[in-house]
């Protein structure tokens, strides 16, 4: 028996997965796209949509889809995603075997495979802790509209009702996919995948492996094998694009009637002359000059240059110019073996396809027509480690030495604004921190930089400087030269993107990115109706209060099962005294004048004398509300929003207001979670203390 990724590269045409089944076109040979094996140039497959119905397409997303993410809560669908990933995890072997056909090194085809299974156990992991178990978010604090508190208002986000329609560039078939995918699955949204020919028969294995799972609910993923130049006619208000590749792609598409007129969501991800900047501290000997210098020979190397972060400026002090080429040229020499990536030994393969190394041999040629002199490597075919193990040239092979390039005009636009993608670097020189700030501008705007200095001020006067035209920042030195994930390596934590020429948009960036697929609704109304809706408390809707009688009312005595959002206990009365309050500062060595010295206290504005510790308060309030015999609140895991508004002298009393606020049922436990609204009093109905309590809470319990 053939594995599922194996099956889908025997076959002529790489099939389309739409309408949850497999589609090829019926006599679209002559009309198909052929793609070949990177290192040999062999016929692998061919591509072709005719025929296809993208409005259908379209259309299965937006009911299918949406209905099947929709019977899921945000909790659900996290789960399945580290299902996924568990599952695909399982795979990597099978989708490492296709990966090298593209070019791909083992250690590449981690970055990509490995990396986006990561992203998947990510956002499983981050959607259930940062989340609600619910289809709604709520954001921000409530905002009160009216004087008695009856009309309030606050954001919430729910999910977009469309579809999220990805493009994908050639050079990561596994992480450019799984990376939009999981978090528009997250927010709910379904999504189509359109990747890029070359290597799009890789995602195709990928999507295989996903659908045969079983793990995803019908219509959640389609995927679009070929060409898709209609796709956007299809779209309107409802959908997302987000595309990964060319400016002048990604100007095109930003063009179309749909989303200048039609409303259609557009994010992008494009072209970025991206930079590393020496500082004037880091030079040859120190740690930070070495640890820069594997930097940017890994930015040229990995994946064959073939990355939208890829070190494309190598920006150093004007007198380490050559010092930088010559040893950025020892390192390839002494580490990078260039050859086909199944071969072991080998660190850096070909470029994904020959169309795509007679495109980076082209701008080579115009930089240097442009100024730059190549300093470093050569334009001709390299000799190559083959298949059988000797070194010689493929002809039909896709492969190219790394290149460095220098300039004499160290502002000429061509260097700021001709992207080579593939292995090739420019190193120029500046002559002061201000100009190498100005020099990394010139790239119009940057998926990412790296600052590479162990001098505070340097590091400040950099990263502050070149921020807004970047998307993110790497401050390297000796420190977490060996821990940082790398210059190139977004990570799903953190934003994937930047300003200008980069797109301008966002991917990643943990949270942000589900909410990307989400649309922030602002809602008005009592309070009474925002809690119906939102299924959290507000502060003046109803409440349940325990019958102070019956011990079993009590809100602490219901499993999930039983409690609902307002059920609420409000304590008796218990009054301070200095006593208390010269044992809790004996006790707890909390001695501060304003609890212990009558004479000081009252000279501070915001005390009338000595006070209760707030911490005193906020024990005192626990006992007032616990119900301690056991039961199916299981434990109190923190507290949180704290903040003390009113003093309490001696002779004051306080009571406390405890109310269910949100309840969260964990899906893989026997019990969920519960925040509870606390609100400390004093005798006048004056407010002391607001915060919230979390317990942990048994779905069901039996005395």
């Amino acid at each position: 028996m053939t594995t599922a990724a194996a099956q889908s590269i025997q076959t002529t045409i790489v099939p389309s997965y739409v309408l949850d089944a497999w589609w090829t076109p019926e006599g679209a040979a002559g009309k198909a796209a052929e793609v070949r094996d990177a290192s040999t140039g062999e016929l692998l497959a061919s591509v072709s949509t005719e025929g296809l119905d993208l409005a259908a397409v379209v259309c299965h997303g937006r009911t299918v889809g949406q209905a099947g993410l929709g019977k899921l809560t945000i909790h659900e669908r996290a789960l399945k995603l580290k299902e996924l990933a568990q599952f695909l995890n399982g795979h990597r072997d099978e989708i490492y075997e296709l990966s090298y056909k593209t070019g791909a090194t083992k250690l590449d085809s981690m970055v990509d495979v490995d990396g986006g299974i990561g992203v998947l156990f990510t956002f499983g992991s981050k959607g259930r802790r940062e989340l609600p178990n619910s289809q709604v978010i709520v954001e921000g604090p409530l905002e009160t509209l009216s004087r008695d508190g009856s009309f309030v208002g606050e954001h919430i986000y729910s999910r977009i009702p469309g579809v999220a329609v990805q493009i994908n560039a050639f050079n990561f078939p596994v992480w450019g996919m799984l990376e939009k995918f999981a978090p528009a699955f997250v927010a709910g949204v379904p999504t189509i995948v359109k990747p890029a020919t070359p290597t799009g028969y890789v995602t195709e294995a990928v999507v295989r492996l996903m659908i045969e799972s079983g793990i995803l609910p019908a219509g959640s993923l389609q995927l679009i094998s070929g060409s898709a130049r209609t796709l956007l006619d299809e779209l309107d208000y409802r959908d997302m694009v987000s595309f990964t590749g060319s400016a002048s792609t990604a100007n095109l598409l930003k063009s179309h009637p749909n989303v200048v007129h039609g409303g259609v969501r557009f994010t992008s991800e494009t072209d970025s002359l991206n930079a590393a900047i020496l500082g004037p501290d880091a030079g040859p000997g120190t740690p930070e000059f070495d640890a820069f210098i594997r930097s940017v020979v890994t930015e040229m190397t990995v994946k064959a240059g073939q990355k939208c972060t890829a070190i494309r400026r190598t920006i150093v002090p004007q007198g380490m110019v050559d010092d930088v080429v010559a040893a950025i040229g020892a390192r390839v020499t002494d580490k990078v073996v260039l050859g086909d990536p199944r071969v072991e030994g080998v660190t850096m393969g070909a470029l994904a396809s020959v169309g795509q190394l007679n495109d980076v041999r082209d701008a080579v040629e115009s930089l240097v027509a442009a100024g730059g002199r190549i300093a470093w490597g050569s334009l001709e075919a390299p000799e190559v480690v083959t298949s059988g193990g000797a070194k010689a040239a493929v002809p039909d092979g896709a492969f190219m030495s790394p290149v460095v390039l220098t300039w004499d005009d160290v502002r000429a636009p061509a260097l700021h604004g001709t992207e080579a993608f593939g292995p090739v670097s420019s190193v120029v020189g500046y002559s002061s921190v201000e100009e190498a700030v100005e020099l990394a501008a010139l790239g119009s705007g940057s998926l990412v930089a790296t600052v590479c200095t162990n001098d505070p001020e340097t590091a400040q006067a950099l990263t502050l400087g070149i921020a807004s035209h970047h998307g993110r920042v790497l401050v390297l030195n000796r420190e977490d030269a060996r821990t940082s994930t790398g210059h190139g390596s977004p990570v799903p934590h953190l934003v994937h993107g930047g300003p200008g020429r980069a797109g301008g948009g966002e991917e990643l960036g943990g949270i942000r990115s589900v909410k990307h697929h989400m649309q922030r609704t602002a809602i008005q109304g009592s309070p009474n109706m925002l809690t119906a809706v939102t299924g959290v408390w507000h502060k003046g809707a109803d409440r349940h209060l325990a019958d102070p009688a019956d011990p079993n009312t009590h809100p602490f005595r219901k499993s999930l099962a039983e409690l609902r959002i307002g059920d609420a206990v409000r304590s008796e009365l218990r009054q301070v005294t200095l006593d208390d309050i010269a044992h809790f500062a004996n006790e707890t060595g909390d001695t501060f004048y304003a609890h212990t010295n009558e004479e000081a206290a009252a000279a501070n504005p915001f005390f009338p004398g000595i006070v209760a510790h707030g911490y005193l308060l906020v024990s005192w309030a626990a006992g007032l509300f616990v119900s301690p015999e056991p039961g199916p609140v299981l434990a109190n895991y923190g507290l949180e929003n704290l903040r003390f508004l009113t003093p309490v002298p001696a002779g004051d009393s306080i009571r406390v207001t405890l109310t269910a606020k949100q309840i969260t049922p964990r899906v893989t436990d026997e019990y969920g979670e519960v925040c509870w609204d606390a609100v400390i009093e004093n005798q006048n109905d004056e407010i002391v203390a607001t915060y919230d309590v979390l317990t942990l809470v048994a779905k069901e319990w039996h005395a």
